[in-house]
């Protein structure tokens, strides 16, 4: 269960719930919160790995994730390498429909642990090269 709190822009405090949806994968939310822009609600959700990544996968799953399947899905989509596994922040328009946010949820989560999936695949085979370069 996902909780979707609308941020205050100014204070950054969370000040009232906008809903809250049962979706597969919540484990790959870092944090989601929405913000009023422009008049209108954006949802912000920083995507994640489902499990801690050593020094040497950071660097490759980067490199290998293609953020084009989910991208297709959201207005926006950003890599952030600031934490410490990779952070993808992706935004949407908020729905007052709880079937439209949730089965939008459930497909930015689903195409994101199938990128995952494929890029930890892809890149199984490559801690002596990616560690050379640490």
């Amino acid at each position: 269960m996902i909780v979707v709190m609308l941020k205050n822009k100014a204070t950054g405090f969370l000040e009232s719930e906008l809903g809250s949806y049962s979706v597969a994968g919540e484990n790959l939310i870092y944090n989601i919160f929405a913000i009023e822009e422009d008049s209108k609600v954006n949802v912000h959700i920083r995507l994640t790995t489902e499990r801690d990544l050593a020094d040497w996968e950071f660097s490759a799953v980067f490199d290998y994730y293609d953020m084009e399947p989910v991208l297709e899905l959201c207005s926006s989509a950003l890599e952030d390498d600031s934490g410490y596994n990779p952070i993808w922040e992706v935004t949407l328009e908020f729905s007052a429909s709880h079937d439209v946010m949730q089965q939008r949820l459930s497909q930015i989560l689903e195409t994101h642990k199938n990128e995952l999936d494929s890029v930890y695949d892809a890149i199984k085979d490559l801690e002596e090269e990616y560690s050379k370069e640490e």
